[in-house]
């Protein structure tokens, strides 16, 4: 099984992200979206309802599953027996980002090769930080989220 993890803190989960995921289960047998906890970021929602709201987008597709973990992306790849990391990239600041992070990753677990998706164009400007600053302060961000986010807790 060719098994692909999706990795991030998807704070929230958006439509670009949407996107990486449909187009890597065409690609891959199946794809973990894993929600890390990322030490230097507090959360804007809870992972226990970002993963429900994601696995109620994928609740008919067999080959997505959605899991939470903590440690190293890699070391939770082999865990779970994955070989292949899928990431998406928005543009060139993202690819020196990703580039790094994969460079490592592999030194982790010289087993795991990493899969870019350049993101589709009309995705590319979604960033979950952008998506946070907008909702936090009572913007529409229905365009850019794959469902309906709680009201912004002020």
């Amino acid at each position: 099984m060719r098994i692909a993890l999706f990795p991030g803190s998807f704070d929230p989960f958006t439509n670009g992200h949407l996107d990486v995921v449909r187009r890597g289960a065409a690609l891959f047998d199946e794809v973990i979206i894993a929600i890390g906890n990322n030490s230097s970021k507090q959360r804007y929602l809870p992972v226990e309802q970002m993963i429900s709201l994601i696995e109620d987008i994928f609740r008919d597709e067999p080959r997505v599953s959605v899991r939470a973990y903590k440690g190293l992306t890699a070391d939770f790849a082999r865990e779970v027996g994955a070989r292949f990391l899928l990431r998406g990239l928005r543009n060139t600041t993202d690819f020196e980002y990703e580039n790094t992070i994969a460079q490592a990753n592999r030194h982790v677990n010289p087993e795991l090769e990493t899969v870019f998706l350049i993101t589709s164009p009309v995705l590319a400007a979604i960033s979950s930080t952008i998506i946070r600053e907008i909702h936090r302060f009572g913007g529409n961000v229905d365009d850019f989220v794959p469902f309906r986010l709680p009201p912004p807790v002020l």
